[in-house]
C-alpha cells in the first residue's frame, strides 16, 4: 500500500489534509448514530447534539495536550508548534480521557445519565476510530517495523507492518459486535462501556508493540501501560455494574 498525497484538496489556499477530513467524517458518523440510538438509552436525542459541540474541542484538545506531555522534545524550542495539529501528533488515549472526563460535567449540566451516556457513545466511538486511523496512512505514520508482508505499508520504497490497518479493522469488528450486544445482549448500565474498554485496550496493547514511533513513560511504551490500565478499570467497573443490577433486581423482588 502507497499513500496518495496527503493533501486531500486546497480551498482559498487552504491544504485541507485527509487526516483531518478522515476524523471529521469519523465524528459527523457517530454522531448520526449516537442520536438516532439516543432514545434506547432513555436519552433525548437533542443532547447528543449539545454533548458533541463539547466533545468535538475536548478530543483534539485532549489528544493534543497528551502528545505534547509525551514528546515534549519536538516541542520545547518552538511552543507555537504544538497549535500544527494539521500535520498529525494527536493520541487518542489524551482524547478519551479529556472527553469522559467533560462529558461528566456536561451530562450533570443537562441532566442525562452519566453511564447512559458512555454506554451510547461507546458503541460509535470505535467507528471513529477506525475511519480516523487512516489518516494516519495518509501522513505515513504511526506505523510498525520494516516487513516483507504482501499487505505492508511502502514508505520510500520500504515496506512497514500498516499498524493503522490492524488497529482499523480490528475497531471496526469491536463497533460491529458492540452495536449487536447493545441491541440483544445488553443486561445492566455500564456494561457497552466496559467492553469497550477491554477490548480497544488488548488490540493497542499488542498492536503498539509493533510501532515504531510509540510514545515513552521511561523505558515503557505509555500506550501499553495505559492499555494495562484501562483493562482493570473496565474489568472493575464490569462487576461493580453488574452487582448493582443484581442488588436492584433482589430489592425488586422482596
Amino acid at each position: 500500500m502507497i499513500a496518495p498525497d496527503r493533501v486531500a484538496f486546497t480551498l482559498f489556499g487552504l491544504d485541507v489534509m485527509w487526516y483531518g477530513l478522515l476524523i471529521g467524517f469519523g465524528f459527523l458518523l457517530a454522531t448520526l448514530i449516537s442520536y438516532k440510538r439516543a432514545p434506547k438509552h432513555g436519552i433525548e436525542p437533542d443532547f447528543i447534539l449539545d454533548l458533541i459541540i463539547w466533545m468535538i474541542p475536548s478530543a483534539i484538545i485532549g489528544a493534543r495536550a497528551y502528545y505534547v506531555i509525551f514528546s515534549w522534545d519536538e516541542f520545547s524550542g518552538n511552543l507555537m508548534k504544538i497549535f500544527d495539529v494539521r500535520g498529525g501528533g494527536l493520541a487518542v488515549h489524551g482524547g478519551l480521557i479529556l472527553c469522559f472526563f467533560v462529558g461528566y460535567f456536561v451530562c450533570r449540566h443537562y441532566k442525562q445519565s452519566y453511564i447512559a451516556t458512555a454506554d451510547l457513545t461507546a458503541v460509535v466511538i470505535p467507528l471513529a476510530q477506525a475511519i480516523g486511523r487512516w489518516g494516519n496512512f495518509f501522513n505515513e505514520e504511526a506505523h510498525g517495523g520494516p516487513t516483507d508482508l504482501p499487505w505492508a505499508q511502502i514508505i520510500d520504497g520500504v515496506g512497514y507492518h500498516p499498524t493503522f490497518l490492524y488497529e482499523s479493522i480490528w475497531c471496526f469488528l469491536v463497533f460491529l459486535f458492540l452495536l449487536w450486544f447493545d441491541n440483544h445482549r445488553r443486561s445492566f448500565n455500564g456494561q457497552i462501556i466496559s467492553l469497550y474498554m477491554m477490548l480497544y485496550s488488548v488490540e493497542r496493547f499488542f498492536v503498539e508493540g509493533l510501532r515504531t514511533d510509540s510514545l515513552m513513560i521511561g523505558p515503557l511504551r505509555q500506550a501499553q501501560v495505559i492499555s494495562l490500565c484501562i483493562i482493570a478499570a473496565g474489568l472493575v467497573l464490569y462487576f461493580v455494574m453488574k452487582k448493582k443490577q443484581e442488588e436492584k433486581i433482589d430489592k425488586e423482588n422482596i
